[in-house]
C-alpha cells in the first residue's frame, strides 16, 4: 500500500492541467510578447483539456442525479436494496418461517417441562391443599412412568423371595377349554440376571415391582377399588400375557396368575433351618383375567 488517495479521473485530470500551465510559465522566454504568445496557447489547450473533463463530469452527474429513475448497481458493495429480488424476498421469508417454528418448539418445551417439574413437586410434596385438589391429574402424570420415591435413602429390600408364575387358557374351535402348564416367569428374569456383566433392569424389576404395586393396591383380595387399582391390574396383566407370548406365541384368550412367596432365612440360620424354611410357603391364586388381544401385543 503506497499511502496515496486516488482523485476521481476527471479531478485527475484538470490537476494534471494546472501542473502543465505552471510549468509552461516557468519555462518562458524573457520576451514579453512570446510570452503572452506561449501563455495564451498553453491557456487554450489547457481550456480543451478542462473542457473535456468537465463534459464528462456532467455526463456523470446527469446520469447519477438526473430525473429519470436510479438503477441499481449489482457492482457497488454498497448497494443494499434488493428491489423486487424474488429470490432475496423467498429467502427472508423462510427465515422467518423457520424462525416462529424455533420459537414456538422451545415454548413448548419450556412449558411441557415446567409442568413436569410442578406436578412432580405436588407428589412428592407433603399433603397440601393444592396436592389434594389435584390429586387426579397428578397421579395420572406421575404413574406408571415418573414414580417418585426414597427409597435411594432410605432402601427397603425385600425379605421374601416370590415366585410368579402363569398359565393361559384357549377355547378350542369345538368349545373345549385348552389350558396350559404353569410357566415360572421369575425363572425366567433370574436366568437371565445370573452370569450377565450388564443384567436388564427390565428383568431384575418389571414383574417384581408390578406385583408389589398389586399388592399395595389391593391387599389381600383382587377387587380393583380405585382407578389406580385397576391400571395395575392392567399392567400385571399385559406383563404376563407378553411373556407368554413371546414364549411360545400359541394363542389365548384367558391367563392366570400364581404367586408363591419363600421368606428368606436370617443370617446365621442353620443349613437345616434354611432348608425347612420352604416347607411352609405362601400361595396366593389370581382369578382367570381375560386377556384383550391388544394387550397380548404389549399395548
Amino acid at each position: 500500500m503506497t499511502g496515496k488517495r486516488h482523485l476521481p479521473r476527471y479531478q485527475s485530470a484538470a490537476r494534471h492541467a494546472r501542473c502543465r500551465m505552471n510549468s509552461v510559465r516557468r519555462g518562458m522566454s524573457s520576451c514579453p510578447a512570446a510570452r503572452f504568445h506561449e501563455t495564451d496557447d498553453e491557456k487554450n489547450r489547457a481550456g480543451h483539456v478542462l473542457g473535456g473533463v468537465a463534459s464528462e463530469h456532467e455526463q456523470n452527474s446527469g446520469r447519477a442525479t438526473g430525473p429519470g429513475p436510479a438503477t441499481d448497481n449489482p457492482d457497488d458493495p454498497d448497494d443494499t436494496t434488493d428491489g423486487d429480488d424474488p429470490e432475496r424476498s423467498g429467502t427472508r421469508g423462510k427465515n422467518r418461517a423457520g424462525r416462529r417454528v424455533l420459537n414456538t418448539a422451545v415454548a413448548l418445551c419450556l412449558t411441557a417441562a415446567l409442568t413436569h417439574v410442578g406436578l412432580v413437586f405436588l407428589h412428592v410434596a407433603p399433603p397440601n391443599v393444592a396436592s389434594q385438589r389435584l390429586n387426579s391429574q397428578v397421579d395420572a402424570w406421575i404413574y406408571p412412568l415418573f414414580e417418585q420415591n426414597w427409597r435411594l435413602f432410605a432402601p427397603d429390600p425385600d425379605s421374601v423371595n416370590r415366585q410368579i408364575s402363569a398359565r393361559t387358557a384357549h377355547t378350542a374351535p369345538d368349545g373345549s377349554l385348552q389350558v396350559g402348564d404353569w410357566v415360572d416367569l421369575t425363572a425366567v428374569d433370574t436366568s437371565a440376571i445370573e452370569h450377565s456383566a450388564f443384567p436388564s433392569h427390565t428383568s431384575q424389576n418389571l414383574l417384581r415391582r408390578s406385583w408389589t404395586s398389586y399388592v399395595e393396591l389391593h391387599g389381600g383380595g383382587d377387587l380393583s377399588r380405585s382407578a389406580r387399582a385397576v391400571m395395575m391390574q392392567q399392567y400385571l396383566r399385559n406383563i404376563a400375557a407378553d411373556r407368554m407370548t413371546e414364549r411360545d406365541g400359541k394363542p389365548f384368550e384367558n391367563i392366570q396368575l400364581r404367586v408363591v412367596t419363600l421368606p428368606v432365612a436370617a443370617p446365621g440360620t442353620a443349613d437345616r433351618d434354611r432348608r425347612a424354611a420352604p416347607a411352609n410357603p405362601e400361595t396366593r391364586l389370581l382369578p382367570w383375567w381375560k386377556v384383550a388381544s391388544d394387550a397380548r401385543h404389549g399395548t
